[in-house]
């Protein structure tokens, strides 16, 4: 479960690290087992040559990657500034830069090594070998280059929210894996008992990342009795918060175990927690609509991305926080958001600080009767008053009963084709 902290935290410096110390090892040992098996073996090409060559590809690779990497982390910074500085976290830790880091390391190192080896002790040889791996290399890192100018196209707005889109929904179908039913009941609440336990975090402050769910089932039936999250995915907890309560416990338990089975770190990510991928959405459109930047279109394809992860997740039962053992046994209960608190989220803020545009109420009517629509019976009254407080936003900002009527109008594209008759 914590495969992806290892790598967020420290595959930007692993693996450029692998890449040069395999280069190393290979221009350290390759040259002398060709010197020691096939003294007579020889490239075909000359001495100037191959100097030439790797000097031209070593120098080359270093220039290449300064010149990459400060273009690339240039516009990881304006992306910051531009949409969110959360996303930069997920971009700066992209698999990509870390490989194309150390597939220009390795091509300098080995490339440089080689040099060596060329007209060793006066042979007048180049090893075959090493010059092929030198090729290989090169190519290797002009694939790792279109790599990196294929992941900078990531930061085009329409690519970036569905990238932060194709997240949300890669969550949603992890984390909610049954459809919804209408006789779905609220799960969770406070355990009735006795508190034997209460496990603080210790520490400077850090999100909530996860929670392992099996763990703390298997802990609470080995200790016959029962364990209440006291935080929720994405929250922040400070020094001395409360994380969890073991209630009524038979046997002993180890605190320990259950502290770090809430998995805790710098930021919060999208294990677990569909409401960030909310958050950053909201974050993009919000930071769209103010005055500095006023761009309410980035705000209404914000919403069309949102609107996907609201549907979504009306399919879906979402109350799966009363977690049971192999008996059937409520043995965890762990706070998990519930339909209204998603619909806050995806469209509190926007309303209040897009109300006064007509391109994003017409956006936001339109999707919340679209939802109303698809969405299951018992999910319909939370959106309807919804909808009701946007006609009481829009009200507010366009007093004109023509201004109002326009504003008001339900419109899939804000500015595009309206829906006069939804209502």
């Amino acid at each position: 479960m914590r495969w992806w902290r290892w790598r967020s935290y420290s595959a930007i410096w692993v693996v450029p690290l692998i890449y040069a110390a395999a280069a190393t090892a290979a221009s350290v040992l390759l040259p002398r087992i060709e010197h020691a098996w096939w003294p007579a073996m020889t490239s075909g090409v000359s001495t100037s040559s191959a100097t030439a060559i790797y000097s031209a590809v070593a120098s080359g690779t270093m220039a290449l990657m300064a010149i990459v990497f400060s273009l690339t982390f240039l516009m990881v910074q304006f992306s910051a500034t531009a949409y969110s500085p959360r996303i930069v976290l997920w971009l700066a830790r992209d698999p990509m830069i870390a490989h194309a880091l150390g597939a220009f390391t390795a091509t300098f190192l080995y490339a440089l090594a080689a040099l060596a080896w060329v007209d060793r002790r006066g042979s007048d040889t180049v090893p075959p070998v090493s010059a092929m791996v030198v090729v290989a290399l090169l190519v290797l890192s002009i694939g790792m280059f279109i790599g990196l100018i294929q992941r900078i196209a990531l930061l085009q707005i329409h690519r970036m929210l569905t990238f932060i889109g194709d997240r949300g929904r890669r969550v949603i179908e992890t984390l909610y894996p049954d459809p919804f039913g209408e006789t779905e009941e609220p799960a969770g609440g406070r355990l009735a008992g006795r508190d034997t336990h209460v496990v603080v975090h210790r520490g400077r402050p850090a999100a909530v990342q996860a929670v392992d769910i099996p763990l703390l089932v298997e802990q609470a039936r080995v200790a016959g009795g029962f364990i209440e999250v006291l935080v929720a995915v994405g929250d922040t907890v400070i020094d001395s918060a409360p994380l969890l309560r073991v209630v009524d416990p038979v046997r002993a338990f180890d605190a320990g175990v259950l502290s770090r089975a809430i998995v805790r770190g710098v930021e919060r990510t999208f294990e677990q927690d569909p409401k960030y991928a909310l958050r950053l959405l909201v974050d993009v459109a919000i930071r769209a609509l103010s005055p500095a930047i006023n761009d309410p279109t980035t705000a209404v394809q914000a919403l069309d991305q949102i609107g996907d992860l609201l549907l979504r997740l009306a399919g879906r039962d979402l109350q799966i926080g009363a977690c049971r053992d192999a008996g059937g046994i409520v043995r965890v209960v762990v706070p998990f958001p519930a339909w209204e608190d998603f619909l806050r989220l995806g469209f509190d803020e926007i309303r209040s600080y897009g109300g006064a545009s007509v391109q994003v109420t017409r956006r936001m009517k339109a999707l919340i009767a679209d939802l109303i629509a698809l969405v299951p019976d018992s999910r319909r009254l939370a959106l309807r008053n919804w909808l009701a407080r946007l006609d009481r936003t829009v009200a507010q900002h366009f007093p004109d009963p023509d201004e109002f009527a326009e504003a008001s109008t339900a419109d899939p594209q804000g500015l595009g084709v309206p829906r006069r008759s939804a209502a």
